[in-house]
């Protein structure tokens, strides 16, 4: 029998996406406050791989990751996608905006090994967590680089995505977590 063991603290990286600046820099605003510092944040990046969002967000959409520098137990994920969502609600009803959901708050962590991301969703490769939150593998480490697995989004298949990721994966790993 295996010896059971807690989890390494991961680090919390938020994907934040709306075609309105003022979104993403609320959703910034909001997680620091709850989460303490970024340590770092990506470029905004068009979101340009799929429309599935577009009915309910609008065209010209952009999204922007970051990562915040106070690393987390993984238990946490539920309570932070639940958290998220609420913030996603609040924006709606107070932005001041036309779209139903004018702001996309997607919570995950990263270890040395995998990126991970909560969902509402079930689907064959999501696991279940807690009150209502699933969990996906979305990328793996190995060869030194970011893969990804075929359920994997297609705008997290991109090389600048991975590039960002790997800046995180180097500061989680610097800081001797993992």
């Amino acid at each position: 029998m295996g010896q059971i063991s807690l989890p390494r603290p991961v680090l919390l990286v938020l994907a934040a996406f709306s075609r309105h600046e003022a979104a993403l820099d609320w959703a910034r605003a909001r997680a620091e406050e709850q989460w303490g510092p970024v340590a770092l944040a990506s470029e905004r990046f068009a979101f340009v791989d799929t429309d599935y969002y577009e009915p309910t967000m609008g065209a010209g959409i952009s999204k922007q990751f970051f990562a915040f520098e106070r690393s987390i137990d993984p238990g946490e994920l539920p309570a932070i996608k639940l958290r998220t969502n609420a913030w996603e609600d609040e924006f709606a009803a107070e932005g001041g905006c036309d779209e139903p959901r004018p702001l996309n708050l997607d919570p995950g962590y990263l270890t040395l090994a995998k990126l991970v991301l909560a969902s509402t969703k079930d689907h064959v490769h999501r696991v279940y967590l807690a009150d209502g939150i699933f969990a996906e593998v979305t990328l793996f480490y190995k060869h030194r680089a970011w893969q990804a697995r075929e359920w994997t989004f297609p705008d997290y298949r991109r090389a600048e995505y991975h590039a960002f990721f790997e800046r995180c994966r180097e500061w989680h790993k610097e800081r001797g977590s993992g």
